[in-house]
């Protein structure tokens, strides 16, 4: 696989808000940006990329979404566990 730039990275992810496995989706677009295969991305470049670039976030809200995913305090974002804790329904309290 080659190198996958930020635009390419958004223009998957709003496709799968519009598919019904937006986890293949997801997956394969934060594989893409793990050059060495390692199965993990790091936090700080997710987090450029989420406040930097397209429909931007704010740090408040990567520092929820990293929360809820579970983002370890490694600093690494292991795309399958993140991939399937942001895919999880919604918990309703």
């Amino acid at each position: 696989m080659g190198e996958l730039d930020f635009s390419t990275f958004l223009t998957i992810m709003h496709r799968q808000m519009q598919q019904e496995d937006p986890k293949t989706e997801i997956l394969e677009a934060l594989r893409m940006t793990d050059k060495q295969k390692k199965g993990y991305i790091l936090a700080s470049e997710l987090r450029t990329k989420l406040t930097g670039l397209g429909e931007k976030l704010t740090d408040k809200e990567v520092d929820e979404l990293f929360k809820e995913a579970n983002v370890g305090r490694d600093g690494l974002v292991h795309y399958e566990e993140f991939t399937r804790m942001v895919t999880l329904p919604p918990v309703d309290y």
